[in-house]
């Protein structure tokens, strides 16, 4: 057996090692200082195999925009397990653990994003957004349907951008759910580093706004280069990697997109988690140009108060139906409950009449931010409609103008 405690600040050293061991990581002293500064600001939980660490996870504190709020949610993340403890129950306890406590701090979510996506369904988490990875073809010129905007368009020093497009990305969270809130330190440790945690070749952040200097910005895009290389007897063209664009128009998109697609000695814009509804694949004049080469699951969600999580959220239809929910690990979510809501707001109460829909929470939780479809999950055989109709009535409450999406990987 194992024991679950908070870990104290003088073992987060031991923390970061196990993690390093149970991923196959070696990083270097500048990251592994900034890793250790993470923890600092985390919660942090361990199994304790005696004296010996076996098992690990953390937890942002953050806040997540759903559709009509703003929600607290733990951000889990630096989940381990040590390779002599592995499939005896440690990553079980922990997150009992940590979903307990959760649910004492008053948070009705929590959130992750999974290194194995096979592992966390299991625990309740639905995969609730999608990233899509888009490429341009930049050799040529990036040919747009759409009059890109006007505007001038300036470089922002990273030193600077927190405050000059921090306010922005805040305003932009509450137009799509998914979103974990950044503060300071986040953007300076994370987004803004100097050095790539993932590929050293990548050059320091750039970012670019449109709009004049002193004015509010109308968008921005954040973006690192690489230069050209080899590839055994071929050169590999320069790449642009964008890890972020916010725009308020589409017109103020375009014009950051052809910016960064002739972005002289570079051959190829990638951008790795994008929202599957990017106007970009739409204003694309050449979607022969303009691909997606990907689409992954991305922040994974678990409901950790149904109730409060549900009546929480704006509704963009009426709907009443009557939900068989199954929860193992918080039995209190689980039973016959009565959802009624609409623009209005939300009530969830418990209910003796017989389910329109049976499902778990984990389904529940893919279906809360709007992201996917309760008929796609029926037609998967993974939600049973006991009344015809049910699915699509709550698909169309729960319906969001804009996919959830965030790109803020933890």
């Amino acid at each position: 057996m194992v024991d679950i405690h908070a870990v104290p600040e003088a073992d987060i050293d031991r923390a970061l090692e196990l993690a390093y061991l149970a991923f196959h990581d070696r990083p270097g002293k500048e990251v592994r200082e900034r890793h250790h500064t993470l923890l600092t600001r985390c919660g942090r939980i361990g199994a304790y195999d005696g004296h010996a660490l076996v098992g690990f996870m953390a937890a942002h504190d953050f806040r997540l925009s759903v559709p009509g709020a703003d929600l607290p949610c733990p951000g889990l993340t630096f989940v381990a397990v040590a390779p002599t403890h592995r499939r005896r129950g440690v990553l079980s306890a922990l997150m009992h653990e940590q979903l307990r406590r959760t649910a004492a701090e008053g948070a009705p979510i929590a959130a992750l994003w999974a290194s194995e996506a096979a592992i966390y369904g299991r625990f309740g988490f639905g995969g609730a957004t999608q990233g899509a990875t888009v490429e341009i073809d930049s050799t040529r010129p990036l040919a747009l349907r759409v009059e890109p905007d006007r505007r001038p368009l300036r470089l922002i020093d990273p030193a600077d951008a927190p405050a000059v497009i921090g306010p922005y990305h805040e305003a932009a969270r509450a137009t799509r759910a998914g979103r974990p809130s950044r503060d300071r330190v986040r953007w300076t440790d994370g987004w803004l580093c100097e050095e790539d945690e993932e590929d050293e070749e990548f050059s320091p952040p750039r970012i670019i706004a449109s709009g004049e200097p002193g004015r509010p910005v109308a968008g921005y895009v954040l973006y690192r280069t690489k230069p050209e290389g080899d590839d055994g007897p071929f050169r590999t063209p320069g790449m642009v990697r964008v890890d972020e664009l916010e725009a308020d128009t589409p017109q103020v998109a375009a014009a950051l997109w052809q910016c960064v697609a002739s972005l002289d000695l570079t051959g190829t814009v990638r951008a790795w988690c994008r929202p599957p509804d990017d106007p970009l694949l739409s204003f694309a004049a050449d979607r022969d140009q303009v691909r997606v080469t990907a689409l992954f699951p991305a922040l994974w969600l678990r409901l950790v108060d149904v109730r409060a999580a549900l009546t929480a959220r704006a509704w963009s239809a009426p709907v009443e139906v009557v939900l068989e929910l199954a929860d193992v690990h918080l039995p209190a979510n689980a039973g016959r409950f009565r959802l009624k809501a609409g623009p209005q707001g939300a009530t969830f109460e418990g209910a003796g009449a017989d389910p329109d829909l049976v499902l778990d929470v984990r389904e529940l939780a893919a279906v809360y931010l709007g992201g996917t479809r309760v008929t796609e999950l029926v037609a998967a055989g993974l939600v049973e409609e006991r009344s015809r109709g049910a699915a699509a009535a709550l698909d169309a409450a729960l319906r969001v103008d804009l996919l959830p999406h965030t790109a803020d990987e933890f």
